[in-house]
Order: C-alpha cells, then structure tokens, then sequence
C-alpha cells in the first residue's frame, strides 16, 4: 500500500503524475522546423506559407522560428540549399558507368529516383521564388548537372571529330529534356520509371548517334 498523509490523504507519492512535455534540443527543433517548412512550400509555394502557420504546426510560438532561421527566407534558402545537394550529390555519384549510353542512363534514373523520392522537394526546386537569387534556381540546379554531362559528351564529341567547344550546349539541351520531362512525370507517374527513362536515352543517344558536323538550317530563315 502506498503511504498516507496524517490528514487521511494519499501522499503525494500516491498521486498520478502528469505527463511532462518533452524539450526538443536546438537541433531536434530546427530538424522539426526544417521539416514542416518543407511540407508547407511544397503544398503551398513560398508565398502561400506563412511564419505563423509554420510555428502553429511546430507546437511553438513565432519567434522560436526567427531564433532558428531569421524568418520565413532564412527557412526557405536552407530547405531549398539542402534539396539542390541532395539532387546534385544523387547525380554525381550515380555517373559511374564508362559508356556513354550507359551514362546517360545513370543521369536520367538518377533525377527519377530523387523525383520519385524526394517529391516534396522537386516540386520547392522548381517553383520560382523571391528568395531564388540568394538561393540558386531550379536552372541553376539543371546548369550544375549539366556540367556533369558536358564532361562526358566532350569527350565522345572529341572522338567523333566533332567540336567539344559545343559539348556545353548538348549537355544543357539533354539534361533539360530530362528535367522538363521529370515535372511532367511527377503529375502522371504513367509510364513506368524505366521506361521513362529508355525512352529518354533513346531519343538523346539515337540523337546523338546521328549528330551532324556542322548542323544547316533547311527554311528560308537564316539569322
């Protein structure tokens, strides 16, 4: 039996303690914040959302926000940061193969994995926003991978006798394909990611395959 006060009371031993709240660390706060952010712009965009909405789904009040981020830019550019390092670093490391048509190959699943599983931050990456100069752009993004590609294609240009100094062009030209046709497959989902991707790379490398020299426009327009 528990103990009984002198008064006939139980003491406090006895009593059913209430449930303490939990203190999140500064980091586990931020990582909260951080998540719930990135929830919000990718339903919303950056304007829909709010510094008010944000603190309200964190359980705190809005400076907790302004002490982590500075405010609801802050917040955004380092969603936004993290998302580009995430796609580029996917990229990268998936560029292992030494034939280019396997290569092409490893880039076009590699945007695919990451649309696929990193919805919520594709569809940040290419919303615009006001914070977009501070933060980098979706064609900023696009740019940097293309640089990835332009290396590669350089090489095969060099060995085809074409000119490498063009390698720059091609491989913005093929990675936006693969972009642009990533936010269309990121609504429908149809057909399936490898097919998706086979009809990527065949339409880049039969491209390719068939590449002019010195390429002539055939209409009346000139310049």
């Amino acid at each position: 039996m528990g103990d009984v006060a002198i008064d006939g009371s139980s003491s406090s031993s006895d009593k059913p303690r209430r449930g303490r709240r939990v203190r999140m660390t500064g980091a586990e706060r931020r990582q909260q914040l951080l998540d719930i952010g990135r929830a919000l712009f990718a339903e919303k965009g950056f304007e829909g959302t709010s510094v008010e909405e944000i603190a309200a789904k964190a359980g705190v009040s809005k400076p907790v926000v302004y002490e982590h981020f500075g405010g609801k830019e802050g917040l955004y550019a380092v969603v936004v940061d993290r998302e580009m390092r995430q796609l580029l670093d996917g990229v990268t490391g998936a560029l292992t193969a030494g034939h280019p048509r396997e290569l092409l190959e490893q880039a076009a699943f590699a945007l695919l994995d990451y649309i696929e599983s990193y919805t919520d931050g594709f569809r940040i990456l290419v919303r615009d926003s006001p914070v977009a100069q501070s933060t980098g752009t979706f064609a900023s993004l696009i740019s940097d991978i293309a640089t990835q590609v332009e290396d590669i294609l350089g090489m095969e240009f060099k060995n085809r006798g074409f000119d490498p100094k063009l390698a720059p062009l091609y491989a913005q030209a093929l990675v936006g394909m693969v972009a642009l046709t990533g936010q269309w497959w990121l609504e429908t989902r149809r057909p399936k990611k490898a097919e998706v991707a086979a009809h990527l790379v065949n339409l880049a490398w039969h491209g390719l395959d068939g590449l002019e020299a010195k390429p002539q426009l055939v209409g009346r327009r000139k310049s």
